[in-house]
């Protein structure tokens, strides 16, 4: 027997913080890396945010995974105002990632949350 995964698995929606410090901004160039990949999709967390019917009623059902840059949770806050639930979620400062306010991106700290976001998304065999 093959050693895949055979699971039917729900779309994957991707929503980062995109704060403004590096973490933000490294949660946020993860998504979009990830996206680029074919992992998930990049999806409005402002629209959550806001309300947006369509936006809501478009993020259910799918996996969920939200990616804020620290402990204030921004992006989980959204959620949970929402009442959507989050399947996957990741704090970069959780990742031994330190949070500064700057815009000085390290390529290694991008790859370690998409890798973190990756491992998370494996089917349990």
């Amino acid at each position: 027997m093959a050693d895949t995964c055979t699971c039917e698995a729900a779309p994957v929606l991707i929503f980062p913080c995109s704060g403004g410090s590096n973490v933000g901004q490294i949660a946020n160039q993860a998504a979009v890396e990830l996206t680029k990949e074919g992992v998930g999709k990049l999806f409005c967390l402002a629209g959550i945010g806001g309300h947006v019917e369509s936006f809501i009623e478009s993020s259910k059902g799918n996996r969920l995974v939200v990616i804020d840059g620290c402990p204030t949770a921004c992006a989980r806050k959204i959620f949970d105002h929402v009442n959507l639930p989050v399947t996957d979620y990741i704090v970069v400062t959780g990742l031994d990632i330190k949070k500064a306010h700057n815009f000085d991106l390290e390529r290694n700290d991008i790859e370690k949350v998409c890798a973190e976001v990756k491992r998370r998304l494996q089917c349990n065999l």
